[in-house]
């Protein structure tokens, strides 16, 4: 077995799991403003961004030949009807629309979602401490219909919201959207591995949790079912989140969908990797490496990261 590993040379000419930019997606927040770059205390070197720095990650992100962004916004005002996500001025429509005037050729997927939006942190309009699910349904299909009439190549709800692959995609179609493909965070868990991302996004929910509405992870044959339901209300592309805690997901979910997958290397993974680098207990180009190499090994497509500038350098 020694023989093919002898030499760089050969272990590359056999090697069975390949990693190039365009599989990666990178996470970007939008934030109001002008000349604004502010660092995330827990996700070095990850940024809330205004629209023209914004822009610029696009630039950078386009010549590294990644194969997209994905957008978060941090609106000006939240409120308890998430009126900021769905708005045709919002921060993410202002994004896309700054982002297609200036990026050729640059996927921009955008996030659909409430929590960002909302005064209370939860993903939808909240009655009795519990989000109501159908009511949920109609922000998120307005939302994503203002990000495809922005600019939008893809939209990505992540709810978790029963129905809302049905509900978007009938919103899409009505108002002329039908080219629109939806990439589904079908598998979406409660972990404990998005803390960053609430600092990020501040959009950590003010009472309780979200464990009524995501994935338990101890749940396995669950995330099937869920990805199923969401293939079956039309689903083009499918995710699951967080991406190493579980890539026994991600491998059950291509052994039995063939839609394109991808997995969220979430800001959890990041931050928990970028603190062993920086005390110098792991190499850092290998941990990167490494890690992303196991995402696409389980089987993903696409993998939505934080590290994507800096392994698209490194590829």
């Amino acid at each position: 077995m020694r023989r093919v590993r002898s030499s760089a040379a050969l272990r590359s000419l056999v090697r069975e799991t390949r990693l190039a930019p365009e599989q990666f997606i990178l996470p970007l927040f939008v934030c109001p403003g002008e000349g604004v770059r502010r660092e995330i205390g827990s996700m070095p070197g990850n940024f809330q961004l205004s629209v023209d720095e914004l822009v610029k990650e696009c630039e950078q992100a386009k010549k590294l030949g990644i194969g997209g962004v994905i957008l978060f916004g941090i609106p000006e005002v939240k409120d308890e009807m998430a009126s900021g996500a769905y708005a045709e001025s919002g921060i993410v429509q202002r994004a896309l629309h700054a982002i297609k005037s200036a990026v050729r050729d640059l996927s921009a997927i955008t996030d659909v979602c409430n929590c960002e939006y909302t005064s209370h942190g939860h993903c939808g309009y909240v009655v009795n401490n519990d989000v109501d699910n159908d009511t949920t349904l109609d922000w998120l299909a307005k939302s994503a219909v203002s990000h495809a009439r922005a600019g939008a190549d893809v939209v990505a709800p992540s709810d978790m919201m029963d129905g809302r692959v049905a509900a978007i995609r009938k919103a899409l179609d009505a108002n002329g959207f039908t080219n629109t493909p939806i990439l589904s965070y079908a598998a979406k868990y409660a972990s404990a591995f998005y803390g960053p991302f609430r600092e990020a996004a501040q959009s950590a929910p003010q009472f309780g949790d979200r464990r009524s509405y995501q994935m338990d992870p101890a749940n396995r044959r669950e995330a099937m079912r869920e990805i199923e339901l969401d293939v079956e209300e039309g689903a083009d592309m499918i995710m699951v989140k967080p991406a190493m805690p579980y890539l026994d997901i991600i491998r059950m979910a291509r052994d039995r969908f063939d839609l394109p997958l991808g997995a969220y290397q979430v800001s959890g993974e990041f931050s928990m990797l970028e603190a062993a680098i920086r005390n110098g207990w792991l190499d850092r180009n290998r941990a990167i490496l490494e890690s992303l190499t196991s995402i696409r090994r389980a089987g993903a497509d696409f993998i939505l990261t934080y590290f994507a500038r800096e392994a698209a350098q490194l590829l």
